[in-house]
């Protein structure tokens, strides 16, 4: 199992991007070019070991950070493979949808069905997630949002598809910060449009309750909804996560099997079978792509919903 836990590892590694061996060979004119955290855990390694080690990863330069390992940093700001797919991702999204705006600026449909797609898929959003959720006049006002929170999330999924690249929403401090933002504007939009005591006062639902027995069950109820809000936008994180690294971990369990049946009959069975089922798992990760960007996007304006028009 050693090869694939070797795999699972390049799945963590966040301080580099993996290609093919042949594609990227790391040169070192002495050990003191080696980078410090690998000589740190292997101090007896020759230049050529560190070399096989780093064949095939492409490390990302750290001008602002130490790192720990491939995978975890020792101090500083550390820049890694996901914050780096998340600028291309948000670049993307401005390189498709600032030309559309521009297009229908003047009320003209776009033409063309690559236009038309991204039109489409907009237009879907806005009526029948921000509109069905929000209602007609607050979802047109957060149609941005949702429409920016979709996107970003969908191209990010989409990123992962590609070979040696990465999935930012398999790490958690992106899936995190979202939910994080999706929090802000649920609890910031509810106080604008009830007011701060109005919002935090809502979170109660009304009921004809004696005194003393309102004085026990107002507060404990208010608790209970608060952490209730707070965990629901945990889950939103957390499911987006898991879905993501789930997926990448399954494949790369798979692929590893070639090579642990190399040089073993069996091979000639395990490594069609393994290269196949990594296909078919693929088309099932583009889907999914697809569906958690929909669902945390969904969630997230039901959340808005319900805190601007609350019980």
């Amino acid at each position: 199992m050693a090869d694939t836990a070797h795999l699972l590892q390049h799945v963590q590694d966040a301080y580099c991007f993996e290609v093919p061996r042949a594609l990227w060979h790391h040169r070192f004119s002495s050990v003191d070019s080696v980078p410090g955290f690998l000589r740190h855990e292997h101090p007896d390694w020759t230049i050529g070991q560190y070399e096989n080690y780093l064949a095939g990863k492409v490390l990302i330069p750290q001008p602002f950070a130490t790192l720990k390992s491939l995978h975890a940093k020792e101090s500083g700001f550390a820049i890694s493979k996901f914050m780096l797919l998340e600028v291309v991702a948000a670049i993307l999204v401005c390189a498709i949808f600032i030309p559309l705006a521009r297009k229908i600026q003047h009320g003209g449909p776009p033409r063309g069905r690559f236009w038309n797609m991204w039109e489409a898929m907009a237009l879907y959003f806005r009526d029948d997630v921000a509109r069905a959720a929000i209602g007609k006049h607050d979802g047109d006002r957060f149609a941005p949002f949702v429409w920016t929170l979709f996107f970003f999330l969908l191209l990010c999924n989409l990123l992962g598809i590609l070979p040696w690249s990465g999935t930012p929403t398999g790490a958690l401090a992106t899936t995190g910060t979202l939910a994080l933002l999706t929090l802000l504007v649920v609890i910031g939009s509810g106080m604008f449009k009830l007011g701060f005591l109005g919002f935090w006062r809502a979170q109660v639902p009304h009921m004809d309750l004696p005194g003393p027995l309102a004085l026990v069950l107002v507060p404990s109820l208010f608790v209970i909804e608060v952490v209730g809000l707070l965990i629901k936008h945990t889950v939103l994180a957390v499911r987006l996560l898991a879905n993501m690294f789930a997926g990448h971990v399954v494949l790369a369990v798979i692929v590893g099997f070639i090579a642990e049946t190399a040089g073993h009959a069996i091979w000639y069975g395990v490594a069609p079978a393994s290269v196949l089922g990594a296909v078919a798992l693929s088309m099932l990760e583009l889907f999914v792509a697809f569906l958690q960007a929909y669902i945390f996007t969904f969630l997230a304006a039901i959340f808005i919903g319900m805190a601007v028009h609350p019980h």
